[in-house]
C-alpha cells in the first residue's frame, strides 16, 4: 500500500496495477485514490471502466494502444474480471508492451500466483495484496472514526463490537455508522449501544452453529443453518465457512499443546487476538480427530456438489446432522 502512496506522491506511476485481496474495502479505497491521481474529474474521453467475466481482453488492448485525446495518459480499470485465474496469454504478453500513455488499474478478489498474467504485472508495474487487517489497525481505525465523532469506547466494548463485525472493514464501517447515529447524543458508547444497534452477523452464527455441533443439539445447529438461508446466505459459502471454522480450531488446538502464546496464535489462525481465548474453549470440546474428520468431511461435501452428485442445500444439512447427532 506504501508503493501506491509514494507512486501518488511523486507522480512516477507505473503502466499496470494489480490490487487484490480479501479486503475489498481497501481495494476500493486504493483504487479511488489511483483514479483521482491519474484521471481528471469528468473525463468521459481517457478514463473507461470494465466489469465482470465478460470483458474482452482484446477491447482493452486495443483501448490501450489508442492515443489519449488531449490528456498524458489513457486509463483502463477493470474490476472483477477473472483474468488472473485463468490462462490470458495475449493480456499477459502485452503488459510488457504497454505504451507510456496508458495505464491499466487491475482489481480483483482472487488471483493465481503461478500464472503468468499475475508475474508479467508484478514485472512490469505494481501487484499489490490486500488482506484482513490486523486486531491493531482496526481498533486504531474504529478509534479514528469515534474521535472524529467526539465519541468515546472502553476496550471491553471495543472487542463486544468487533466480535459482532468480525475483521471486515466494509461491514465494520457500516455497523459503526449505525451506532454512531443511534447514540447521537450521548459521548460513551456502551455495552447496551451495540447490543441493541449491531446485529449478530455471519461469523457469529457460525460460532454458535459449531457450538451446537459440539453439544450435539442437532435442531439448534439445523435452525441456525436454516436462519442463514433466510438471510439469503449461500449454502456453499455457509459450508465453506463452517469448515473453516473447524480448520481454525485445529490449527489453535495442536498450538495450544505446543505451548505458543495468543498473539502468535492470533496472527498464525488469521483470527482477533482477544477472540482466541474463546476459540480455544470452542475447541477443547472436540478432539484433535474430530476436527481432522469435521474439516475432510467439509471439504469432500463441497466436492460432491461441485461434481453434481448432491444438492447444496441438502448436503450441508447432512454434513450438520451427521455432526450433531
Amino acid at each position: 500500500m506504501k508503493t501506491i502512496i509514494e507512486d501518488i506522491k511523486t507522480g512516477q506511476f507505473k503502466n499496470v496495477y494489480l490490487l487484490y485481496g480479501e479486503e475489498t474495502y481497501l481495494i476500493r479505497q486504493y483504487r479511488d485514490k489511483l483514479k483521482d491521481a491519474l484521471t481528471v474529474p469528468g473525463d468521459t474521453m481517457n478514463a473507461s471502466f470494465f466489469s465482470g467475466k465478460d470483458v474482452n481482453p482484446k477491447e482493452l488492448i486495443d483501448l490501450a494502444e489508442t492515443m489519449p485525446f488531449f490528456a498524458e495518459r489513457r486509463c483502463i480499470f477493470v474490476d472483477g474480471s477473472g483474468f488472473f485465474k485463468k490462462s490470458t496469454e495475449e493480456l499477459a504478453a502485452y503488459m510488457e508492451e504497454i505504451p507510456a500513455t496508458a495505464c491499466f488499474v487491475f482489481t480483483e478478489q482472487e488471483v493465481d500466483k503461478r500464472g503468468k498474467l499475475y508475474k508479467q504485472v508484478k514485472k512490469y508495474g505494481r501487484a499489490v495484496e490486500f488482506r484482513r487487517q490486523p486486531e491493531s489497525v482496526l481498533i486504531q481505525w474504529v478509534l479514528g472514526r469515534l474521535n472524529r465523532e467526539g465519541k468515546k469506547i472502553t476496550r471491553s466494548v471495543m472487542e463486544l463490537f468487533l466480535s459482532r463485525t468480525g475483521n471486515d472493514m466494509e461491514l465494520i464501517g457500516q455497523e459503526l455508522e449505525k451506532l454512531i447515529c443511534y447514540t447521537m447524543e450521548k459521548e460513551v458508547i456502551e455495552e447496551a449501544d451495540v447490543e441493541a444497534v449491531c446485529s449478530n452477523q455471519i461469523s457469529g452464527k457460525i460460532f454458535e452453529m459449531v457450538d451446537a455441533i459440539a453439544g450435539k443439539q442437532q435442531k439448534h445447529a439445523l435452525d441456525l443453518y436454516y436462519d442463514l438461508l433466510m438471510l439469503k446466505e449461500p449454502p456453499m459459502r455457509i459450508l465453506f465457512l463452517v469448515t473453516r471454522q473447524f480448520q481454525i480450531l485445529m490449527q489453535l488446538k495442536e498450538m495450544t499443546e505446543k505451548g505458543f502464546d495468543y498473539k502468535y496464535m492470533a496472527g498464525k489462525a488469521g483470527v482477533p487476538e482477544f477472540a482466541v481465548r474463546k476459540y480455544i474453549g470452542q475447541a477443547r470440546k472436540f478432539t484433535f480427530r474430530q476436527l481432522e474428520a469435521a474439516v475432510r468431511d467439509g471439504v469432500r461435501a463441497e466436492e460432491n456438489v461441485k461434481t453434481g452428485k448432491m444438492n447444496d442445500q441438502l448436503s450441508v444439512e447432512l454434513f450438520l446432522m451427521t455432526y450433531s447427532s
